[in-house]
């Protein structure tokens, strides 16, 4: 079975994302939960010890530098995961977005290895999280920190992590209703040309989270067309400050004005 990206991109608009039932399965079906998990991006819960393993950069964090390592790694069943909900339609799907720009991850490694991170999709101002996965102690966490601070630099409004767990709770994450969860995609996601050609959509809806997402860091200049569509609460020319170390991680994370 294939996921048209289109399509799979025209869900998400609605809140609905795709799973399996195993990594094996052969179906893909449509989730459109009744309770949605948040990150409120200026809510996110910084710890001590978790600060202070960013400052010290124990991992290298990257952003799109081997994106389909990290859904791979997310794929792979573990001691207290044995199977996942990521077959090979959906890997695919995700492989696709990814090169088309709506798709991103943040990977953590220790010298060559990778041993954590996540992926989701971006969309408008939301980020949809899909998964993300730990072989070393705090690995998503550091990603969780990088992914929020990355977010909040380039403007987002809205952090969807699906379903709620400890995990997540533990990091700020909230649980809402589906009628409000609604309210606050539409205008994550207001303006985004969901019905046009894949060439344009592929043009600009995703310029936005590009520019956060710049591997490199620095400062990731995107022009967008007075008037578009695209990014209606955006400026002209956005300049993204992308964070690129520990410390200006920290920073930004616990900056709240």
């Amino acid at each position: 079975m294939m996921i048209d990206p289109m399509l799979l991109l025209q869900a998400y608009a609605i809140g609905v994302f795709p799973m399996s039932d195993d990594r094996d399965a052969q179906e893909v079906y449509w989730v459109e939960p009744k309770k949605r998990a948040i990150l409120p991006l200026d809510g996110f819960h910084l710890s001590h010890s978790l600060a202070k393993t960013i400052r010290k950069e124990r991992f290298r964090v990257t952003a799109n530098r081997d994106f389909p390592g990290i859904v791979a790694l997310c794929a792979q069943a573990a001691a207290d995961r044995p199977t996942t909900w990521i077959n090979g339609a959906i890997e695919q799907a995700y492989r696709h977005l990814h090169e088309i720009g709506f798709a991103h991850s943040i990977e953590c490694w220790v010298g060559d290895e990778l041993v954590g991170g996540l992926y989701g999709v971006a969309l408008g101002r939301a980020f949809f999280g899909e998964s993300m996965v730990s072989r070393r102690t705090d690995a998503s966490k550091v990603a969780i920190a990088w992914l929020v601070a990355r977010l909040r630099a380039g403007g987002f409004t809205l952090l969807d992590c699906q379903f709620m767990t400890e995990h997540l709770r533990s990091l700020g994450a909230v649980e809402i209703g589906q009628a409000y969860y609604l309210q606050l995609l539409d205008r994550a996601v207001d303006g985004v040309p969901l019905g046009a050609g894949r060439g344009v959509l592929a043009e600009g809806a995703g310029a936005a989270a590009s520019a956060a997402f710049e591997p490199l860091g620095g400062a990731a200049r995107l022009d967008v067309a007075d008037g578009s569509p695209l990014s209606p609460a955006l400026s002209p020319t956005l300049t993204v400050a992308v964070p690129v170390s520990g410390h200006s991680i920290v920073q930004l994370l616990t900056h709240t004005s």
